[in-house]
């Protein structure tokens, strides 16, 4: 939602009237998109074969801006959601339609199969656009030819209802963000994202202390929801550990983003396991305590100077548990530092408003 709000903001700022296409995969839990005049094209198997219903999209649109779910053109979530990525990539080049990767984390790539794609993909197209310096790095590395360009994730963007009043009564609402995958991975003995602790001891851990408080107000709050996949659902994981500490409430799965946004805007302190849950704090003003599983975060929050964070490695549970309850106190310096983080994410995303003026004036002049 946020990248349509940019991608509509700047086509109206030239005095076009844009009709957006949104392609991405079928899953019943996702909710709909609330844009009036968009035009949604499920993608499953079906319809990336030859002349299917995505390959048929292609053909009504002028350009193509390709947000890769935000961390998905990468290798580590295996070869199924990749190959997604790679076939709605190289229909849109097929087609002959500009191709622009919206702010995202590139990479890693790890085997040489999965590598040698991205390259083709990335060196053919329009523009490359990375939420990080790493993936930054990593994206010229691979398509040396390509405009890349350092960006920040469009999410700092998303629209809201801002409910900041309900922060700061006599109990401070402490939101906490829990991961159904890195869940589910702690509780099958698998550590697939190398974290240094166990995470489903640390939450249960962490929900032990915050519930025993009397000066806090504990949110289970889903962000990341699917029908498809029940071992990456953070509503099913939400539903156990509101059974579990029945003093915590379980905050309902929402319906859009902006949804679950502006419910994280009234919280006092957020503790998250997804990044755009994460971000959702950050740009709403709420102080934040993000669990790592990979390096994009450490390279978004890094490049906005906020270092408060619960790393990928070299933390124990002890640490993690320590650290929550130090930015507790600590939360007003947080808020600060997001302050100034908010004023470096408005220049960054600067670029990437400028490549899609200079793109849709070329397309509105062909049309």
């Amino acid at each position: 939602m946020a990248n349509l709000t940019i991608a509509a903001q700047v086509a109206e700022e030239i005095g076009l009237s844009p009709r957006f296409v949104i392609m991405g995969a079928r899953d019943e839990a996702q909710p709909v998109i609330p844009l009036p005049g968009a035009r949604c094209v499920p993608i499953d198997w079906r319809a990336l074969r030859p002349g299917g219903a995505l390959w048929r999209a292609m053909a009504d649109v002028d350009c193509v801006l390709d947000i890769g779910a935000g961390d998905s053109f990468a290798d580590i979530y295996g070869p199924r959601r990749f190959s997604f990525l790679l076939i709605s990539k190289l229909l849109a080049l097929a087609r002959g339609k500009p191709l622009i990767l919206s702010p995202q984390t590139i990479g890693p790539f790890t085997k040489r199969a999965y590598s040698r794609a991205a390259s083709f993909v990335m060196g053919r197209s329009r523009a490359i656009f990375a939420r990080d310096e790493l993936s930054r790095d990593v994206a010229r590395r691979m398509a040396p030819g390509t405009d890349v360009h350092l960006a920040v994730d469009v999410a700092f963007e998303l629209p809201f209802e801002d409910r900041s009043h309900l922060r700061g009564g006599p109990l401070l609402r402490i939101g906490v963000n829990p991961s159904g995958l890195l869940f589910t991975e702690a509780e099958q003995g698998s550590n697939r994202f190398g974290l240094g602790y166990d995470y489903a001891r640390f939450t249960r851990r962490l929900l032990t202390d915050l519930c025993s408080r009397d000066d806090v107000e504990v949110h289970l709050v889903p962000h990341a929801t699917s029908n498809r996949d029940p071992s990456d659902d953070d509503g099913a994981l939400c539903d156990r550990l509101a059974a579990e500490f029945p003093a915590a409430i379980r905050v309902p799965n929402f319906a859009t983003p902006s949804a679950a946004k502006s419910h994280i805007s009234s919280l006092d302190l957020l503790i998250g396991a997804r990044m755009h849950a994460c971000i959702a704090a950050f740009s709403s003003g709420v102080p934040v305590v993000p669990v790592a599983y990979s390096r994009k975060f450490g390279g978004l929050f890094g490049l906005l100077d906020y270092d408060t964070m619960i790393p990928v490695s070299g933390m124990n549970e002890d640490q993690a548990i320590a650290l929550v309850l130090r930015s507790l106190t600590d939360r007003h310096a947080l808020a600060t530092a997001e302050a100034a983080g908010m004023a470096r994410v408005r220049s960054l995303l600067q670029g990437y408003r400028d490549v899609l003026r200079t793109t849709f004036t070329a397309v509105g002049a062909r049309t």
